[in-house]
Protein backbone atom coordinates (compact mmCIF):
# COMPACT_ATOMS: atom_id res chain seq x y z
CA UNK A 1 0.00 0.00 0.00
CA UNK A 2 1.18 3.53 -0.79
CA UNK A 3 0.84 6.28 1.83
CA UNK A 4 1.20 10.01 1.18
CA UNK A 5 1.41 12.31 4.20
CA UNK A 6 1.71 16.08 4.36
CA UNK A 7 3.68 17.40 7.33
CA UNK A 8 3.57 21.06 8.30
CA UNK A 9 6.19 22.44 10.71
CA UNK A 10 4.76 25.51 12.45
CA UNK A 11 5.29 27.57 15.58
CA UNK A 12 2.34 27.60 17.95
CA UNK A 13 1.67 29.10 21.39
CA UNK A 14 1.45 26.44 24.10
CA UNK A 15 0.93 26.84 27.85
CA UNK A 16 2.67 24.69 30.47
CA UNK A 17 3.66 25.30 34.12
CA UNK A 18 1.72 28.61 34.20
CA UNK A 19 3.81 29.89 31.28
CA UNK A 20 2.81 30.37 27.64
CA UNK A 21 5.36 30.48 24.84
CA UNK A 22 5.73 29.60 21.15
CA UNK A 23 7.04 26.10 20.39
CA UNK A 24 7.60 24.09 17.23
CA UNK A 25 4.75 21.71 16.35
CA UNK A 26 4.10 19.14 13.64
CA UNK A 27 0.66 19.57 12.05
CA UNK A 28 -0.22 21.70 15.07
CA UNK A 29 0.51 18.83 17.46
CA UNK A 30 3.06 18.32 20.23
CA UNK A 31 4.18 15.52 20.12
CA UNK A 32 3.54 15.16 16.40
CA UNK A 33 1.06 12.83 14.68
CA UNK A 34 1.47 9.07 14.37
CA UNK A 35 1.62 7.45 10.93
CA UNK A 36 0.31 3.88 10.90
CA UNK A 37 1.71 1.57 8.22
CA UNK A 38 2.26 -2.14 7.67
CA UNK A 39 5.49 -3.86 6.78
CA UNK A 40 6.12 -3.54 3.05
CA UNK A 41 4.09 -0.34 2.65
CA UNK A 42 5.61 2.62 0.84
CA UNK A 43 5.48 5.99 2.60
CA UNK A 44 6.07 9.43 1.12
CA UNK A 45 6.16 12.29 3.60
CA UNK A 46 6.16 15.85 2.28
CA UNK A 47 7.61 18.15 4.94
CA UNK A 48 7.02 21.92 4.76
CA UNK A 49 8.87 24.13 7.23
CA UNK A 50 6.92 27.27 8.15
CA UNK A 51 9.01 28.01 11.26
CA UNK A 52 11.82 30.55 11.44
CA UNK A 53 14.39 27.88 12.32
CA UNK A 54 16.31 25.36 10.27
CA UNK A 55 14.88 21.93 11.13
CA UNK A 56 16.34 18.45 11.33
CA UNK A 57 13.71 15.70 11.11
CA UNK A 58 14.67 12.41 12.77
CA UNK A 59 12.75 9.43 11.45
CA UNK A 60 13.50 6.30 13.54
CA UNK A 61 12.58 2.94 12.06
CA UNK A 62 10.04 0.93 14.03
CA UNK A 63 8.85 -2.63 13.47
CA UNK A 64 6.80 -4.35 16.15
CA UNK A 65 4.61 -7.43 16.17
CA UNK A 66 3.72 -8.40 19.75
CA UNK A 67 0.54 -10.06 21.04
CA UNK A 68 -1.23 -7.43 23.10
CA UNK A 69 -4.53 -5.65 23.39
CA UNK A 70 -3.37 -2.12 22.66
CA UNK A 71 -0.25 -0.20 21.78
CA UNK A 72 0.38 3.16 23.46
CA UNK A 73 3.35 5.37 22.54
CA UNK A 74 4.84 7.38 25.37
CA UNK A 75 7.37 10.07 24.54
CA UNK A 76 9.48 11.62 27.30
CA UNK A 77 10.52 15.20 26.63
CA UNK A 78 11.40 18.43 28.40
CA UNK A 79 9.92 21.88 28.97
CA UNK A 80 11.67 25.18 29.52
CA UNK A 81 9.67 28.21 30.62
CA UNK A 82 12.11 30.48 28.76
CA UNK A 83 12.90 30.49 25.06
CA UNK A 84 15.23 27.57 24.32
CA UNK A 85 17.26 29.39 21.66
CA UNK A 86 17.91 32.26 24.10
CA UNK A 87 18.96 29.84 26.82
CA UNK A 88 21.43 28.07 24.52
CA UNK A 89 22.90 31.33 23.21
CA UNK A 90 23.39 32.65 26.75
CA UNK A 91 25.13 29.45 27.78
CA UNK A 92 27.47 29.62 24.78
CA UNK A 93 28.38 33.22 25.53
CA UNK A 94 29.22 32.35 29.12
CA UNK A 95 31.07 29.19 28.15
CA UNK A 96 28.85 27.25 30.57
CA UNK A 97 26.02 24.73 30.23
CA UNK A 98 22.60 26.34 29.75
CA UNK A 99 20.09 26.03 32.58
CA UNK A 100 18.38 22.69 33.11
CA UNK A 101 14.79 22.18 32.01
CA UNK A 102 11.92 23.28 34.26
CA UNK A 103 10.09 19.97 33.84
CA UNK A 104 10.08 16.71 32.00
CA UNK A 105 6.99 15.72 30.06
CA UNK A 106 5.18 12.54 29.04
CA UNK A 107 3.53 12.99 25.64
CA UNK A 108 4.05 16.72 26.02
CA UNK A 109 2.48 16.98 29.49
CA UNK A 110 4.28 17.37 32.85
CA UNK A 111 1.58 15.90 35.10
CA UNK A 112 -0.14 17.08 38.30
CA UNK A 113 2.99 17.32 40.46
CA UNK A 114 3.82 20.57 38.67
CA UNK A 115 1.98 23.91 39.03
CA UNK A 116 -0.95 24.64 36.69
CA UNK A 117 -0.65 21.10 35.32
CA UNK A 118 -3.71 19.15 36.50
CA UNK A 119 -5.22 19.51 33.03
CA UNK A 120 -1.83 18.88 31.41
CA UNK A 121 -1.63 15.22 32.35
CA UNK A 122 -1.45 12.29 29.96
CA UNK A 123 -3.93 9.56 30.97
CA UNK A 124 -4.23 6.04 29.58
CA UNK A 125 -7.42 4.05 30.21
CA UNK A 126 -7.09 0.27 30.56
CA UNK A 127 -9.45 -2.64 31.05
CA UNK A 128 -8.82 -5.22 33.76
CA UNK A 129 -7.19 -8.41 32.51
CA UNK A 130 -5.95 -7.00 29.21
CA UNK A 131 -2.31 -6.70 28.20
CA UNK A 132 -0.93 -3.47 26.80
CA UNK A 133 2.23 -2.66 24.87
CA UNK A 134 3.85 0.60 25.94
CA UNK A 135 6.28 2.07 23.42
CA UNK A 136 8.54 4.28 25.53
CA UNK A 137 10.69 6.87 23.76
CA UNK A 138 13.24 9.11 25.45
CA UNK A 139 13.02 12.29 23.42
CA UNK A 140 14.59 14.39 26.18
CA UNK A 141 17.65 16.39 25.23
CA UNK A 142 19.97 15.86 28.15
CA UNK A 143 18.72 13.29 30.69
CA UNK A 144 18.68 9.53 31.03
CA UNK A 145 15.45 8.51 32.73
CA UNK A 146 14.08 5.87 35.06
CA UNK A 147 10.47 4.89 34.31
CA UNK A 148 8.04 2.80 36.36
CA UNK A 149 4.31 2.15 36.80
CA UNK A 150 2.91 2.00 40.33
CA UNK A 151 1.87 -1.50 41.39
CA UNK A 152 2.73 -3.10 38.04
CA UNK A 153 5.61 -5.10 36.67
CA UNK A 154 6.76 -4.55 33.09
CA UNK A 155 8.13 -7.11 30.65
CA UNK A 156 10.78 -5.72 28.30
CA UNK A 157 10.34 -7.18 24.79
CA UNK A 158 12.09 -4.77 22.42
CA UNK A 159 14.78 -2.08 22.33
CA UNK A 160 15.47 0.27 19.42
CA UNK A 161 13.09 -1.75 17.18
CA UNK A 162 14.85 -5.07 17.86
CA UNK A 163 13.28 -7.91 19.85
CA UNK A 164 14.90 -8.92 23.13
CA UNK A 165 14.70 -11.94 25.35
CA UNK A 166 11.70 -10.96 27.54
CA UNK A 167 12.39 -10.21 31.18
CA UNK A 168 10.30 -8.69 33.97
CA UNK A 169 11.35 -5.53 35.77
CA UNK A 170 9.84 -2.96 38.13
CA UNK A 171 11.58 -0.08 36.34
CA UNK A 172 13.50 0.61 33.15
CA UNK A 173 16.38 2.92 32.32
CA UNK A 174 16.22 4.70 28.96
CA UNK A 175 18.69 7.17 27.51
CA UNK A 176 18.01 10.00 25.04
CA UNK A 177 17.46 8.56 21.58
CA UNK A 178 16.59 5.09 22.86
CA UNK A 179 13.24 3.32 22.66
CA UNK A 180 11.95 0.46 24.79
CA UNK A 181 8.79 -1.60 24.35
CA UNK A 182 7.29 -3.21 27.42
CA UNK A 183 4.23 -5.35 28.04
CA UNK A 184 2.10 -4.48 31.03
CA UNK A 185 -0.95 -6.41 32.20
CA UNK A 186 -3.82 -4.63 33.95
CA UNK A 187 -4.06 -7.32 36.62
CA UNK A 188 -4.04 -5.22 39.79
CA UNK A 189 -6.97 -3.92 41.86
CA UNK A 190 -8.93 -1.53 39.58
CA UNK A 191 -7.79 1.97 40.51
CA UNK A 192 -5.65 4.83 39.22
CA UNK A 193 -1.88 4.43 39.10
CA UNK A 194 0.87 6.91 38.36
CA UNK A 195 3.37 6.22 35.61
CA UNK A 196 6.44 8.22 36.57
CA UNK A 197 9.90 9.12 35.31
CA UNK A 198 12.85 11.03 36.71
CA UNK A 199 16.51 11.44 35.69
CA UNK A 200 19.35 9.08 36.44
CA UNK A 201 22.69 10.79 37.06
CA UNK A 202 25.56 9.15 38.96
CA UNK A 203 28.05 11.95 38.34
CA UNK A 204 28.30 15.43 39.93
CA UNK A 205 26.27 17.03 37.13
CA UNK A 206 23.14 19.14 37.68
CA UNK A 207 19.93 17.79 36.14
CA UNK A 208 16.21 18.50 36.31
CA UNK A 209 15.59 15.98 39.12
CA UNK A 210 11.84 16.49 39.44
CA UNK A 211 9.39 13.66 38.75
CA UNK A 212 7.06 13.72 35.73
CA UNK A 213 3.87 11.67 35.96
CA UNK A 214 1.10 10.31 33.78
CA UNK A 215 -1.87 8.19 34.83
CA UNK A 216 -2.83 4.60 34.11
CA UNK A 217 -6.56 4.54 34.87
CA UNK A 218 -8.75 1.46 35.02
CA UNK A 219 -12.03 1.79 33.15
CA UNK A 220 -14.89 2.93 35.37
CA UNK A 221 -12.70 4.42 38.13
CA UNK A 222 -13.62 8.07 38.83
CA UNK A 223 -11.03 10.82 38.45
CA UNK A 224 -11.44 11.70 42.13
CA UNK A 225 -9.40 8.63 43.15
CA UNK A 226 -5.85 9.76 44.00
CA UNK A 227 -3.27 7.69 42.09
CA UNK A 228 -0.48 5.89 43.90
CA UNK A 229 3.17 6.64 43.03
CA UNK A 230 5.66 3.97 41.94
CA UNK A 231 8.97 3.40 43.68
CA UNK A 232 11.68 4.59 41.31
CA UNK A 233 15.38 3.77 41.75
CA UNK A 234 17.43 6.44 43.50
CA UNK A 235 18.61 9.18 41.11
CA UNK A 236 22.22 7.93 41.39
CA UNK A 237 21.52 4.17 41.51
CA UNK A 238 24.47 2.91 39.46
CA UNK A 239 23.89 -0.68 40.59
CA UNK A 240 20.37 -0.72 39.11
CA UNK A 241 21.58 0.93 35.89
CA UNK A 242 24.34 -1.60 35.29
CA UNK A 243 22.15 -4.52 36.33
CA UNK A 244 19.32 -3.47 34.05
CA UNK A 245 21.64 -3.08 31.05
CA UNK A 246 23.12 -6.54 31.67
CA UNK A 247 19.66 -8.14 31.27
CA UNK A 248 19.22 -6.85 27.72
CA UNK A 249 19.93 -9.64 25.22
CA UNK A 250 19.00 -10.43 21.62
CA UNK A 251 16.50 -13.19 20.91
CA UNK A 252 18.99 -15.06 18.67
CA UNK A 253 16.42 -17.50 17.32
CA UNK A 254 16.22 -19.04 13.82
CA UNK A 255 13.60 -16.43 12.93
CA UNK A 256 15.48 -13.53 14.56
CA UNK A 257 19.19 -14.47 14.54
CA UNK A 258 21.88 -12.33 16.12
CA UNK A 259 24.37 -11.93 13.27
CA UNK A 260 27.28 -10.81 15.40
CA UNK A 261 30.51 -10.26 13.45
CA UNK A 262 33.05 -12.83 14.67
CA UNK A 263 36.12 -11.86 12.64
CA UNK A 264 36.98 -8.17 13.00
CA UNK A 265 38.69 -6.26 10.20
CA UNK A 266 39.30 -3.08 12.15
CA UNK A 267 39.58 -2.34 15.88
CA UNK A 268 38.79 1.23 16.98
CA UNK A 269 39.20 2.84 20.41
CA UNK A 270 37.60 6.24 21.02
CA UNK A 271 38.21 8.22 24.20
CA UNK A 272 35.21 10.37 25.14
CA UNK A 273 36.28 13.65 26.74
CA UNK A 274 34.79 16.77 28.28
CA UNK A 275 37.24 19.61 28.73
CA UNK A 276 37.81 23.35 28.47
CA UNK A 277 39.18 25.54 25.70
CA UNK A 278 40.28 29.19 25.92
CA UNK A 279 37.51 31.71 25.28
CA UNK A 280 38.46 35.37 25.82
CA UNK A 281 34.82 36.53 25.53
CA UNK A 282 33.45 33.96 28.01
CA UNK A 283 32.77 34.58 31.68
CA UNK A 284 35.72 32.60 33.05
CA UNK A 285 38.02 32.91 30.04
CA UNK A 286 37.26 29.33 29.04
CA UNK A 287 34.38 27.41 27.52
CA UNK A 288 33.33 23.81 27.88
CA UNK A 289 34.16 21.57 24.96
CA UNK A 290 33.87 17.90 24.10
CA UNK A 291 35.94 15.56 21.96
CA UNK A 292 36.49 12.06 20.63
CA UNK A 293 40.17 11.09 20.55
CA UNK A 294 40.96 14.75 21.25
CA UNK A 295 39.08 15.96 18.14
CA UNK A 296 36.28 18.47 18.70
CA UNK A 297 34.08 18.15 15.64
CA UNK A 298 33.30 21.24 13.59
CA UNK A 299 30.17 21.19 11.46
CA UNK A 300 30.92 22.19 7.84
CA UNK A 301 28.87 24.67 5.84
CA UNK A 302 28.46 22.12 3.04
CA UNK A 303 26.73 18.81 3.73
CA UNK A 304 29.18 15.96 4.28
CA UNK A 305 27.33 13.54 2.01
CA UNK A 306 27.11 16.19 -0.71
CA UNK A 307 30.83 16.92 -0.43
CA UNK A 308 31.70 13.22 -0.54
CA UNK A 309 29.40 12.29 -3.42
CA UNK A 310 30.43 15.23 -5.62
CA UNK A 311 34.08 15.11 -4.49
CA UNK A 312 34.12 18.67 -3.17
CA UNK A 313 37.55 19.31 -1.67
CA UNK A 314 38.32 21.23 1.51
CA UNK A 315 35.13 20.25 3.39
CA UNK A 316 36.50 17.39 5.49
CA UNK A 317 39.50 15.15 6.03
CA UNK A 318 39.43 11.36 6.34
CA UNK A 319 42.18 10.97 8.94
CA UNK A 320 40.13 10.64 12.13
CA UNK A 321 42.44 8.70 14.49
CA UNK A 322 41.63 5.08 15.32
CA UNK A 323 42.79 5.63 18.92
CA UNK A 324 43.78 8.51 21.22
CA UNK A 325 47.05 10.22 20.27
CA UNK A 326 48.34 9.78 23.83
CA UNK A 327 47.12 6.89 26.04
CA UNK A 328 46.54 7.80 29.70
CA UNK A 329 44.69 6.62 32.80
CA UNK A 330 41.29 7.44 31.33
CA UNK A 331 39.20 7.12 34.50
CA UNK A 332 41.80 8.07 37.10
CA UNK A 333 41.84 11.30 39.10
CA UNK A 334 40.40 14.33 37.25
CA UNK A 335 42.99 15.84 34.93
CA UNK A 336 41.17 19.22 34.67
CA UNK A 337 42.49 19.52 31.13
CA UNK A 338 41.68 18.34 27.65
CA UNK A 339 45.08 17.03 26.55
CA UNK A 340 45.39 19.35 23.58
CA UNK A 341 41.97 19.05 21.98
CA UNK A 342 41.94 20.34 18.40
CA UNK A 343 39.07 21.53 16.22
CA UNK A 344 38.42 19.71 12.98
CA UNK A 345 36.01 18.14 10.51
CA UNK A 346 37.72 14.78 10.42
CA UNK A 347 36.02 11.55 9.33
CA UNK A 348 37.01 7.89 9.43
CA UNK A 349 36.98 6.03 6.09
CA UNK A 350 36.06 2.34 6.23
CA UNK A 351 35.82 -0.27 3.50
CA UNK A 352 32.44 -1.53 2.35
CA UNK A 353 31.28 -4.68 4.16
CA UNK A 354 34.21 -4.56 6.59
CA UNK A 355 33.58 -5.50 10.21
CA UNK A 356 34.26 -2.97 12.94
CA UNK A 357 34.71 -3.26 16.68
CA UNK A 358 34.60 0.08 18.48
CA UNK A 359 35.36 0.60 22.16
CA UNK A 360 33.95 3.85 23.57
CA UNK A 361 35.83 4.84 26.72
CA UNK A 362 34.59 7.51 29.14
CA UNK A 363 37.33 9.74 30.58
CA UNK A 364 37.83 11.89 33.66
CA UNK A 365 39.30 15.02 32.14
CA UNK A 366 36.90 17.24 34.11
CA UNK A 367 34.52 14.60 35.43
CA UNK A 368 33.24 11.21 34.44
CA UNK A 369 29.74 11.05 32.96
CA UNK A 370 27.49 8.63 31.12
CA UNK A 371 27.19 9.14 27.35
CA UNK A 372 24.46 7.65 25.12
CA UNK A 373 26.02 7.22 21.68
CA UNK A 374 23.94 6.94 18.52
CA UNK A 375 25.24 5.64 15.20
CA UNK A 376 23.33 6.69 12.09
CA UNK A 377 22.77 4.20 9.28
CA UNK A 378 23.46 1.03 11.26
CA UNK A 379 22.40 -1.22 14.06
CA UNK A 380 25.22 -2.62 16.16
CA UNK A 381 25.73 -5.31 18.77
CA UNK A 382 26.75 -4.31 22.29
CA UNK A 383 29.27 -7.09 22.99
CA UNK A 384 30.73 -5.78 26.24
CA UNK A 385 30.66 -3.07 28.87
CA UNK A 386 32.45 -2.37 32.12
CA UNK A 387 33.50 0.14 34.74
CA UNK A 388 36.98 1.65 34.73
CA UNK A 389 39.49 1.42 31.91
CA UNK A 390 39.01 -1.09 29.10
CA UNK A 391 41.63 -3.83 29.34
CA UNK A 392 42.53 -4.97 25.79
CA UNK A 393 44.10 -8.14 27.21
CA UNK A 394 41.38 -9.37 29.57
CA UNK A 395 38.09 -7.73 28.58
CA UNK A 396 37.67 -9.12 25.02
CA UNK A 397 37.56 -12.64 26.45
CA UNK A 398 34.38 -11.66 28.32
CA UNK A 399 32.58 -10.45 25.18
CA UNK A 400 29.08 -11.76 24.54
CA UNK A 401 29.15 -12.97 20.93
CA UNK A 402 26.08 -15.20 21.27
CA UNK A 403 23.11 -12.99 22.13
CA UNK A 404 24.31 -9.41 22.74
CA UNK A 405 21.66 -6.69 22.52
CA UNK A 406 21.27 -5.13 19.07
CA UNK A 407 20.44 -1.45 18.98
CA UNK A 408 21.36 1.94 17.50
CA UNK A 409 21.96 3.96 20.69
CA UNK A 410 24.03 2.67 23.61
CA UNK A 411 25.00 3.99 27.04
CA UNK A 412 28.69 4.37 27.84
CA UNK A 413 28.54 4.04 31.65
CA UNK A 414 29.93 6.74 33.92
CA UNK A 415 33.64 6.12 34.30
CA UNK A 416 33.44 3.03 32.11
CA UNK A 417 33.44 1.66 28.58
CA UNK A 418 31.24 -0.05 26.01
CA UNK A 419 32.27 -2.21 23.05
CA UNK A 420 30.11 -2.48 19.93
CA UNK A 421 30.41 -4.43 16.68
CA UNK A 422 28.83 -3.75 13.28
CA UNK A 423 29.26 -4.53 9.61
CA UNK A 424 29.83 -1.49 7.38
CA UNK A 425 27.39 -2.56 4.65
CA UNK A 426 25.60 0.77 4.13
CA UNK A 427 27.67 3.07 1.89
CA UNK A 428 27.63 6.79 2.56
CA UNK A 429 28.53 9.27 5.28
CA UNK A 430 27.12 8.47 8.72
CA UNK A 431 27.30 10.50 11.92
CA UNK A 432 28.06 9.01 15.30
CA UNK A 433 27.35 11.34 18.19
CA UNK A 434 26.52 11.56 21.86
CA UNK A 435 22.75 11.90 22.20
CA UNK A 436 23.07 14.44 25.01
CA UNK A 437 22.32 17.65 23.13
CA UNK A 438 24.81 19.68 25.17
CA UNK A 439 27.66 17.32 24.36
CA UNK A 440 26.83 17.17 20.66
CA UNK A 441 26.68 20.96 20.62
CA UNK A 442 30.15 21.03 22.17
CA UNK A 443 31.57 18.79 19.43
CA UNK A 444 31.15 15.23 20.77
CA UNK A 445 30.62 13.61 17.37
CA UNK A 446 32.36 12.27 14.29
CA UNK A 447 31.33 10.55 11.06
CA UNK A 448 32.21 7.41 9.14
CA UNK A 449 32.69 7.41 5.37
CA UNK A 450 31.65 3.94 4.22
CA UNK A 451 33.06 3.35 0.75
CA UNK A 452 31.07 1.91 -2.14
CA UNK A 453 31.12 -1.78 -2.90
CA UNK A 454 31.71 -3.36 -6.30
CA UNK A 455 28.17 -3.21 -7.70
CA UNK A 456 25.54 -0.47 -8.06
CA UNK A 457 23.50 -2.23 -5.37
CA UNK A 458 26.43 -1.68 -3.00
CA UNK A 459 26.90 1.99 -3.84
CA UNK A 460 25.40 5.31 -2.82
CA UNK A 461 22.25 6.18 -4.75
CA UNK A 462 22.46 9.42 -6.71
CA UNK A 463 20.35 12.33 -5.41
CA UNK A 464 16.85 12.50 -6.92
CA UNK A 465 16.48 14.90 -9.82
CA UNK A 466 13.93 17.00 -7.97
CA UNK A 467 15.95 17.30 -4.75
CA UNK A 468 15.78 20.98 -3.73
CA UNK A 469 19.10 22.69 -2.90
CA UNK A 470 19.79 23.49 0.76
Amino acid sequence: MYHLHGTQIRVKNVSRLCHAKPIVTVNGMFPGPTIYVREGDQVLVNVSNHAQYNMSIHWPKRNTVVACSYLVAKSHGEWWNSDVETIVNQGNKLGLPPQTSDAHTINGKPGPLFPCSDKHTFAMEVESGKTYLLRIINAALNDELFFAVAGHSMTVVEIDAVYTKPFATQAILIAPGQTTNVLIKADQTPSRYFMAARPFMDAPISVDNKTVTAILQCKGIPNTVIPSLPTLPAPNDTTFALGYSSKLKSLNTPQFPAKVPRQIDRHLFYAVGLGQNPCPTCQNGTKLTASLNNITFVMPKIGLLQAYYFNISGVFRTDFPDRPPVPFNYTGVPLTANLGTSLGTRLSKVAFNSTIELVLQDTNLLTVESHPFHLHGFNFFVVGTGVGNFDPTKDPAKSNLVDPPERNTVRVPTGGWTAIRFRADNPGVWFMHCHLELHTMWGLKMAFVVENGKSPEESILPPPEDLPPC
